[in-house]
């Protein structure tokens, strides 16, 4: 592995062009590389930080996780979290927090070419660095995650770290709060709505995150973090002054790669490709689920982004994008009567909507009944965009 930093001495590099260059080494650049590197394909990457661990906290779906994963990367699993919304719901599905230690020691790229700088020009077969050089390689997969928000529909967030024992009377250990829409935030009854997201990491803190998804530029992150400190006040918890934070903000809206005539464009993989989920904001789970279909293609000289992108994935992008929008025009009290709608479908229609790739048939059926069962009649017509389309555009 040959390693170059920004400004120094440019050394001499290989000349052969290489099967794989990757753009990105976030959790999804790094989850391909790897893999093609385990194929016996030959990889280059580029990433100005590429032993910098990941800063974002990482949750799944356990039964989304690709079985070449060892267990080692969850840090902490809920057997059955809870929903709130007009009525508590439990999810009789395992989730995780992963370990982004264990994950990135999961992801190993030895044996690649890693180049620490920035890619200042990213074609289908060429790859400019910021030092003049060049890497060419047959195929090009861009990784560098998302490009900024403005007033796309975003997911935003504020997250408090705190410790386990403060707050086990409002998260029991081994439970966690996956969407909690209850009314304990102190939002105006006019203002967008936002839910807590609540789960142990597993390092002895438990996360409490105010999320907002689908409004058009996002909540800032300092009204989200005055409706977090709100419900935890509600619950008898003060801040101390001790608890760390994260926050996010990122667009829900990008698309996969266009079916065809994609010319001197590198492919576009993980979040950047379409594989940021339009109606929850994840993403690693799912891509690197999908890195092995790739690699596959990569090895047998097929079309990687046909082999992704099936009509039936990209039905089920374009619905997953319907509901998206959908929900960036709802109140606080249409939302939660919509996700109580929700959450009373099948296993099979919640997983439909809420991770799978290609069930084509089960989301439309979810998305249909979801509207058909939100009350009152009225609602759905702001769900459908026949009413109230701008509610939260700027």
């Amino acid at each position: 592995m040959t390693t170059q930093a920004p400004g120094a001495e440019p050394a001499e590099r290989p000349s052969d062009t290489v099967d794989v260059c990757i753009v990105g080494l976030g959790p999804t650049g790094r989850g391909l590389a790897s893999r093609c590197l385990a194929s016996g394909l030959t990889v280059a990457a580029v990433d100005p930080h590429p032993d910098r661990l990941w800063v974002p906290t990482y949750s799944c779906w356990v039964d989304e996780l690709p079985a070449w994963l060892p267990e080692s990367v969850i840090a902490s699993r809920i057997e059955a979290p809870t929903v709130w919304t007009l009525s508590e719901h439990r999810i009789e599905r395992p989730y995780a927090v992963m370990s982004k230690t264990e994950l990135w020691k999961a992801l190993p790229i030895a044996g690649g070419r890693v180049e620490a700088q920035k890619a200042t020009s990213v074609g289908a077969h060429r790859v400019e660095l910021a030092d003049g050089t060049a890497i060419t390689a047959e195929a090009v997969f861009d990784c560098r995650g998302l490009p900024p928000v403005g007033t796309r529909p975003a997911a935003s967030a504020h997250g408090i770290f705190i410790e386990a024992e403060r707050v086990a009377e409002y998260v029991p250990p081994g439970e966690a709060l996956l969407l909690d829409w209850r009314n304990e935030n102190d939002a105006a009854a006019d203002a967008p709505p936002s839910f807590l997201y609540s789960v142990p990491i597993g390092d002895g803190t438990v996360i409490f995150e105010e999320t907002t998804l689908a409004i058009p530029g996002g909540l800032t992150q300092r009204e989200l973090r005055r409706r977090v400190i709100a419900r935890l006040r509600s619950h008898g918890i003060e801040l101390d002054g001790s608890e760390h934070s994260e926050s996010c903000h990122y667009p829900l809206d990008q698309p996969p790669p266009g079916w065809r005539g994609r010319k001197n464009e590198a492919i576009p993989f993980g979040s950047r490709g379409g594989m940021m989920h339009p109606c929850t904001g994840y993403s690693v789970a799912d891509s690197l689920a999908l890195v092995d279909t790739v690699v596959n293609a990569l090895v047998s000289g097929d079309d990687p982004v046909g082999r992704l992108w099936t009509p039936r994935a990209r039905a089920v992008y374009w619905m997953r994008e319907r509901g998206l929008a959908g929900m960036g025009r709802l109140t606080t009290e249409q939302t939660v009567a919509m996700f109580d709608s929700f959450f009373r479908a099948s296993p099979r229609g919640q997983r439909a909507l809420l991770s799978a790739h290609d069930d084509a048939t089960a989301l439309g059926a979810v998305l249909f009944n979801t509207v058909a069962h939100t009350w009152p009649f009225r609602w759905r017509f702001d769900l459908m965009g026949w009413t109230n389309r701008n509610r939260w555009k700027a």
